[in-house]
This record gives structure tokens, sequence and C-alpha cells, in this order.
């Protein structure tokens, strides 16, 4: 919303209808389905009393067969109004699934909107063939890296503050790991990065984990063979995140199926290179060799092995540091999604 408006579109939330439907329940599905027809003729009455209400263009994002979209499909029908949806992504094997319906409706949004924005690759290709290559437009997650990148022309400053807060050692190279303590691909990742320091007890590191959440407790005991070794922030606010970044010598992260990991381009954009997996989105935003290190698969003993050959070789950690910031600013920050989206709109014939 904040990237529209600096293009200079006014932006208003429609609705606040949500869809999600966790596990595919048809009467939560239905109901859903039930509340967008309230939700399209309650609009329809307020276009009609106040024609200048009705919006000249309909956005809406993460569209997939969890979280369907029944607004804007039949909004477009109606008004012939343009509609865009940013990270929408299908997956055929949903098609005859406990999502089958939450499947046919994300699939008529994604077959009837103007425009796609993908954030990956993958999804990139599945769109193309799914609804025609011509709407599908790359569009890779970004975020406003300014205080980041601040906070990285601070390195020293932090790591002092970083190292007094949560009593780590200065002259010891600095793991971190940001993410929710909750169960399912969390979870899987924290014990997945567990297992890989087990096996790299022979290096010298310190650990620092930034997050909460209900599984607190099961992520302490995966870590307790190097309890003195790993230290546990608890949930910090946004404004505390840049500088723990900068402070740090290597964000890991297993990221078992991840969409890409917001925190993997935090870390770059603070000059924080990163140790993950070539998987999914991850390759999309960490350049491999460049901006960090992929491993071929998420096994232990590979990232473990790479945990290793980073940790002893500093220049190479500095340049990718250098690197990262220089790549998130060129091409992942708002300033350059703002570019891509004004060239995307204007290519497409709607407003720029």
């Amino acid at each position: 919303m904040q990237l529209l408006r600096n293009l200079g579109h006014q932006v208003e939330t429609l609705s606040t209808l949500r869809s999600y439907n966790r596990d595919g329940d048809p009467a939560q599905e239905a109901g859903t389905a039930m509340a967008a027809t309230r939700e399209i003729e309650r609009l329809a009455a307020a276009w009609q009393a106040n024609p200048a209400t009705r919006p000249d263009l309909l956005f809406t994002y993460h569209v997939y067969h969890k979280a369907a979209d029944y607004l804007g499909p039949a909004l477009k029908q109606r008004y012939g109004l343009p509609y865009v949806i940013a990270e929408p992504s299908v997956a055929p094997k949903r098609e005859h699934s406990p999502w089958a319906a939450g499947y046919a409706q994300a699939a008529r949004a994604i077959r009837s909107a103007d425009i796609l924005l993908p954030i990956t690759a993958l999804d990139r290709i599945c769109l193309s063939a799914f609804a025609g290559a011509d709407k599908v437009h790359p569009f890779p997650p970004f975020l406003d890296h300014q205080a980041f990148a601040a906070a990285a022309a601070q390195h020293d400053r932090h790591r002092r503050v970083v190292a007094q807060r949560f009593g780590l050692a200065p002259g010891q190279p600095w793991l971190l790991a940001v993410g929710m303590m909750r169960a399912g691909d969390k979870m899987a990742s924290f014990l997945r990065l567990a297992e890989m320091l087990a096996l790299a007890m022979d290096t010298d590191w310190q650990l620092l984990l930034v997050g909460d959440g209900p599984e607190r407790r099961a992520v302490a005991q995966a870590f307790a063979f190097a309890s003195d070794r790993v230290r546990f922030s608890g949930q910090l606010e946004a404004a505390d995140l840049p500088g723990i970044y900068a402070a740090c010598d290597l964000y890991v992260w297993p990221a078992i199926n991840e969409a890409y990991g917001m925190a993997l381009l935090e870390a770059q954009a603070a000059g924080l290179p990163v140790l993950s997996v070539n998987t999914r989105g991850v390759p999309d935003i960490v350049h491999h060799g460049e901006t960090g290190w992929l491993t071929t698969d998420a096994q232990p003993e590979s990232l473990a092995t790479a945990l290793r050959d980073l940790l002893k070789d500093t220049t190479r950690r500095q340049n990718m540091a250098r690197a990262a910031i220089e790549h998130v600013e060129a091409h992942l920050s708002m300033v350059a999604a703002q570019r891509r989206l004004q060239d995307i709109f204007a290519r497409s014939g709607l407003p720029a």
C-alpha cells in the first residue's frame, strides 16, 4: 500500500473479508462465498449512491487455494475494473483435494486478473502455463531498506550494544536466526538448524535466536546441547532488528518449505550474508556465492560443511556483506519495486 501511495495513487482498503481456510473445510469455504456475496452487494450499493467512490483498479495479494479471492473477479466482471494480484500461486494438484472449492475460486481469480505479480520463479513458471505468460510479470519481494543500510554503516556500535544486551563474546563469530516459534515448517527449520549446529560443535560460534511463540520450550530443548553458546532474545520490536542483523556475522536458516523468507531479505539489507538452502523462492533473493551461500540440499551435513567453510573465510563473508547491501538496494528495495511496478502498469495500459 505504501508503494502504491508513493507512486501517487490513492489507496483504500475495499474490504476486510478474510478467506483463509487452513484445512479446506467445505462449510467454511461456502460461508466465505456467502459473505463475499454480501460484501459485493454492499459495495455495489455504496458505489451506486456515490459513483465517485468506485475505484479505478482492484489490487489484492496472496491468492491461492487456501485463500481465494471472491471479490475481485466478481467486481471486475460487473464493473469492468482492472484487476491485479500480487503473490498469486496455483497448484494443480489441489484441484482434487480438501481445498477443491478454494482452488476453483483461486483459479477463477487468477485467470480473470489483468496482471499477475509472482514473487518466485517457481510461481512464475506455473502461472505462465496456467493463465498466459503475457499477464505474468516477475515481482520479487522487497522492503524499505534504509533503516537496515543505516545499521550496516554502524556495525561496530551495534556489535557493542548486542554483545552487552545478550551476553555474546565480541571476539567470536555470531550466527543469527529470526523466526516465529510455532509448529509446522518454522519448527522444522529450527530443528534442522539444531541438527546442523550439533555437527559443527568443533567450530567456534555463538547463536542468537530472535523470536517467540508456542513452541519456544521445544526450540530451547532442541538447542540444549549447546546451551552455553545459544542466546534467546524472545520477541523484539521491529525497530530493534536492523541493528541486530548488522551486528552479526552470518544468518543461518534452513528455510524448510518456505516461499522465500522475509528475514533472509532483511539480513542482506543490513549487510549480513546468508547461509540457507537452494529451495523454492530462496534463490530468488539470495544470490549463491555472491550475497550468501545456498546448499543443494537441506541435510544437516551439507549445512554444517558450508558453515565451517564460511566461518573460516572472513574475507568471503565481508565481500558477501557488501554485495548483499548493493543487491538489495538495486533490486529488492522499495525504490526498485516502485520503478518495476510503474513500468508494468505503463506497459499494461494501466494508470502508472
